[in-house]
């Protein structure tokens, strides 16, 4: 079975039957059950739903599919076909329209796709809005529009442009001072639309762009996720062409990562920390991300005086701490930047802009600017148990053992120790604790999650 019904969306894989996978009437019912609560939630007024996509191989289907089944329920469909997740999210309020869709997996293989829900502002739906559609989608049972009510589909294709301007037009994005620094650089866009975005924004500032996998076919040349793994090729590219860094975006393009001058990763995690040294140089504020995250980003934070929180996993988490807390930047460690300047989502080409100026003020390399944080290294592990074991038992007993700790429990458990920490979550789906730590070396971090993993083995007998 490889359909994921969520809050957030759902998500699925192409073909098979019904109920299993992402077919065509999975996604028609998902649709309608999300244009439906939209209609149940307005003041009966004409509705309006910005729909976009990546480049995966069904996303032409799976986007007229949506669209269609909005103009079923009356609603007015903008297509802005190939674009990002942030671009749809952008693009929502400055259509003053009453919700978005994007049509991504993100950074799952290209068998894959998922119909992810924003609101009004552009944000993705919060957990009682998503339970809901959920439920109108078990239900099955729509009311559709009579002909002289469909709703229309106007296509605008420019939505990219407009979303680089928006970037552009940021306070602390000076293209101008990129310019003068005369980078050259290698963007690996996964054959997906930041292989459009990102040469696009760094030409747009003066930087001269080498393009590896940037046509935006679907078909993705290495695992998509944007870990070390899996960009050997840009590794290599960048050191061949004597490149300043490598930029990394998934196929959706809220997720980025840098490879520095000498092939090596930047670290996904330190994609937040140096944007939001950059920041909080400017603008000393808050700073939020997920529990998951890495501590370098409390570090920068505490250096300009400003308070650092953690939030549960998951981005609607992060964007509702960030704004009880006022901060003034935040994101998740997975390479995903959030600036509520620009607005309420993880966003590559705003990391870009946010990323490129630091470098060029600072006017030192990729691998000098990392060397000026903190190193920390994380390990990431699961354990698998029986379906019969409870895994909230397991967590508590973690939780009393070491109560003499900084404990949070906002989302499973996380233990502060001095000088590092585990974070132990239960999947949602399966009878897993996922294993998260962090410590000063690699060995440290491993040595923490197999102690984590065998005192866990103890409790379950």
């Amino acid at each position: 079975m490889s359909l994921i019904k969520s809050i957030s969306g759902i998500r699925g894989t192409i073909g098979g039957k019904t109920g299993d996978n992402l077919t065509p009437i999975d996604t028609v019912k998902f649709a309608a059950a999300y244009g439906t609560w939209l209609k149940n939630n307005s003041d009966d007024k004409k509705l309006t739903v910005v729909v976009g996509r990546d480049a995966r191989i069904s996303g032409k289907m799976v986007q007229e599919l949506t669209m269609n089944t909005l103009s079923g329920l009356g609603i007015n469909v903008i297509d802005i076909d190939l674009s990002t997740t942030p671009t749809v999210e952008i693009a929502v309020p400055l259509e003053k329209a009453d919700g978005g869709i994007i049509l991504t997996a993100s950074h799952n293989p290209k068998q894959w796709n998922a119909l992810k829900l924003l609101n009004n502002k552009g944000e993705f739906l919060d957990g009682a809005a998503g339970a809901k559609i959920l439920e109108y989608a078990e239900q099955d049972n729509f009311n559709f529009s009579e002909v002289d009510d469909l709703g229309t589909i106007t296509r605008k294709d420019d939505y990219i442009d407009i979303h680089i301007e928006e970037v552009l037009k940021l306070k602390l994005v000076d293209a101008e001072k990129i310019k003068k620094a005369g980078f050259k650089v290698v963007v690996d866009g996964v054959n997906s639309t930041g292989g459009i975005a990102i040469p696009k924004l760094l030409e747009k500032m003066g930087v001269e762009v080498i393009e590896l996998y940037c046509e935006p076919n679907g078909h993705f040349p290495h695992n998509p996720e944007p870990l070390k793994e899996h960009l050997t090729d840009i590794c290599e590219l960048v050191k061949k062409e004597k490149a300043d860094f490598g930029i990394v975006v998934d196929p959706d393009v809220d997720r980025l990562a840098f490879i520095d001058e000498h092939g090596e990763m930047f670290g996904e995690e330190y994609t937040l920390v140096a944007c939001a040294d950059y920041v909080l140089s400017k603008t000393p504020g808050n700073t939020v991300s997920n529990l998951s995250s890495s501590r370098a980003l409390n570090d920068v934070t505490k250096k300009y005086g400003g308070d650092y929180k953690a939030s549960a996993v998951g981005e609607v988490n992060v964007v509702q701490l960030m704004k009880d807390v006022k901060a003034v930047i935040g994101g998740e460690g997975n390479g995903g930047i959030i600036y509520p300047e620009s607005h309420y989502g993880r966003d590559s080409l705003v990391g870009v802009g946010l990323f490129l100026t630091h470098l060029a003020e600072k006017n030192i390399s990729v691998s000098e600017l990392r060397k000026e944080y903190t190193a920390y290294f994380m390990s990431k592990n699961k354990i698998q148990l029986t379906p019969e074991i409870d895994v909230d038992e397991i967590l508590k007993a973690m939780e009393e053992k070491y109560k003499s700790e900084e404990i949070s429990t906002v989302d499973g458990v996380k233990i502060d120790f001095a000088e590092n920490w585990v974070h132990l979550r239960k999947s949602n789906t399966e009878p897993i604790i996922r294993i998260y730590t962090e410590a000063k070396s690699q060995d440290k971090a491993d040595d923490l999650a197999q102690d984590m993993i065998k005192e866990i083995e103890k409790i379950v007998g």
